[in-house]
């Protein structure tokens, strides 16, 4: 399973040229990914392929007030509402543990939502996972709250830096929760990283599309290269992954 988070309309359709089984909306992907527009999110409404909207109103940590976590809740109605086919969220309390009170809640509003429309909301649960103390705890936590996956760079920065937690993680969920890596997912770690054992990758398969005019960065419109999905990026993944696929249906 192929997840290719996206920024853009262009972003949506490179993705889903390239291959992508599914896309995870987002805005501002530099800061890790915020909630996109709802002008964003209709176009992507209209996909061909599952969409899950990231719910994070902010950039910074996982620990939200009142008002931030009613922004959320918002943020999953909308995405019911579009007809999306999930939502990416997490929340942290002050510990770093998961907040599992606070996300109960939003997993109830998403499954009500879900219920209003037939449809049944996919929950994944971000990478505020990764900033837990105990990810094996963490994976229990989010077991019992009701998510489908968890997107994880097993604790690091990078997926391929954590190849050993990501493959200890797979053992100990056993198939109850789907563990979805992220984070530096490309053709020259995908390798290692399907060898963890992990069912689904997450990439964002972008290319620099040029730099900055000067008046653009004068005006603080823009800091860097401007960076977009790259459709035959995403189609190298989906070559790598069904041959993957291949060879292990040939080996059982």
């Amino acid at each position: 399973m192929l997840e290719i988070c996206v920024e853009t309309a262009a972003g949506i359709d490179a993705a889903i040229a390239g291959g992508a089984d599914r896309i995870e909306l987002c805005s501002a992907l530099a800061l890790g990914g915020l909630t996109p527009p709802q002008s964003l999110i209709r176009y992507a409404a209209e996909a061909p392929v599952p969409t899950h909207l990231l719910a994070r109103p902010r950039d910074g940590n996982f620990r939200y007030g009142a008002a931030e976590a009613a922004l959320v809740a918002e943020d999953i109605r909308a995405a019911a509402e579009a007809g999306l086919a999930g939502v990416v969220i997490g929340a942290s309390d002050a510990s770093g543990r998961l907040d599992a009170g606070l996300l109960a809640d939003w997993v109830a509003l998403a499954r009500a939502e879900g219920d209003k429309r037939g449809r049944r909301l996919s929950l994944t649960l971000h990478r505020a996972f990764d900033l837990a103390p105990d990810l094996f705890d963490a994976a229990e936590t989010a077991i019992g709250l009701g998510f489908e996956r968890i997107l994880t760079s097993g604790g690091q920065p990078r997926a391929v830096e954590a190849l050993g937690t990501l493959a200890a993680l797979v053992q100990r969920v056993n198939g109850r929760i789907l563990i979805l890596a992220g984070s530096g997912v490309d053709a020259a770690t995908l390798p290692s990283i399907l060898g963890a054992g992990v069912p689904e990758v997450h990439a964002s398969c972008r290319t620099p599309l040029g730099d900055a005019s000067e008046a653009e960065q004068r005006f603080g419109f823009q800091s860097g290269p401007t960076l977009r999905t790259d459709a035959s990026k995403v189609a190298t993944l989906r070559d790598c992954l069904d041959a993957h696929r291949t060879l292990n249906s040939t080996n059982i």
